[in-house]
């Protein structure tokens, strides 16, 4: 293995305070076909992308039942298990009727059979980290949350996520259950997260910031981070992973590929060294870019 390409290079976190991964994971979201339905296109690549994540040190993978849906938890169940080490962290919450379609759903049986079909689809007997997707405006919040501390308390799973929430949505889910982590949209270009990110630094919650390689006009030539990749001789993408993993030490982003050589290029994000200089360019221009 190169070591150089090794996600342990990205430093640890404990997800719950007890799960330790390597905080450059990797999301499975797009191993699926096109509008995240059914089979991949090209089903060896993205199982041999799979196979290579060991190799790079990654042993956090994020992945949903609704991805596919089912597809993506039944392909890293063929590609890993018995996984040996590696924290499979899955999320229910919302229903598929097609392609690009996505449908908020937590009603209380709903999010219980869901994980009680993740585990059985990803072949473990309790679920590391599962996430509620997004709690659902037209079914009592409280109703939601019971339904996830009865899984927990269960043992059908161990720790709990939340997706796309506030502080307030934080602060109200924590009188039910513990938040391990949150998972909101977050990168160079959407900083609207901020105040979930400053929380979570506060708390100990990982964050997973989702979309983690967008950044727009902040890459066009000649931009701030156009230039800083040029410096480093690497690939815009790369030097935003760089970015995120020096924002903060609770921060675990999870740019997700169905082929190996993309997966390699965002692996090389670890060898990056940002200065306090190039972090806080960057920053400022993230910034000046959202006044």
């Amino acid at each position: 293995m190169n070591t150089n390409l090794s996600a342990a290079r990205s430093g640890t976190f404990r997800i719950g305070g007890d799960i330790e991964v390597h905080r450059l994971g990797f999301g499975a979201m797009r191993l699926t076909g096109p509008g995240i339905w059914g089979e991949p296109l090209d089903r060896a690549e993205a199982i041999r992308t799979l196979q290579r994540l060991p190799d790079c040190g990654v042993n956090f993978i994020d992945t949903a039942d609704s991805y596919g849906p089912d597809v993506s938890e039944q392909l890293i169940r063929e590609a890993l298990h018995p996984y040996q080490g590696m924290l499979i962290a899955t999320k229910g919450g919302l229903a598929r009727v097609g392609p690009d379609q996505w449908i908020v759903l937590g009603r209380p049986e709903y999010l219980i059979q869901q994980a009680y079909k993740s585990r059985r689809q990803l072949g473990v007997e309790q679920i590391g980290l599962w996430q509620l997707h997004r709690i659902d405006p037209a079914v009592p919040r409280d109703e939601q949350f019971g339904a996830i501390k009865q899984l927990v308390d269960d043992g059908i799973i161990r720790h709990v996520g939340l997706s796309e929430v506030s502080v307030a949505d934080i602060q109200d889910a924590s009188r039910i259950f513990k938040v391990a982590t949150v998972q909101n949209r977050y990168n160079l270009a959407d900083r609207g997260s901020e105040d979930v990110l400053v929380y979570c630094e506060q708390h100990g919650i990982g964050f997973i910031p989702w979309y983690p390689l967008a950044a727009g006009d902040l890459a066009k030539p000649g931009s701030t981070l156009d230039r800083m990749a040029k410096r480093h001789s690497a690939k815009p993408s790369q030097i935003a992973i760089a970015w995120l993993l020096k924002r903060s030490p609770v921060m675990l982003p999870i740019p997700g590929t169905s082929k190996v050589a993309h997966l390699e290029e965002n692996m090389a994000a670890v060898t990056i060294e940002l200065t306090d200089a190039d972090f806080t360019s960057l920053d400022s221009s993230s910034l000046a870019r959202r006044a």
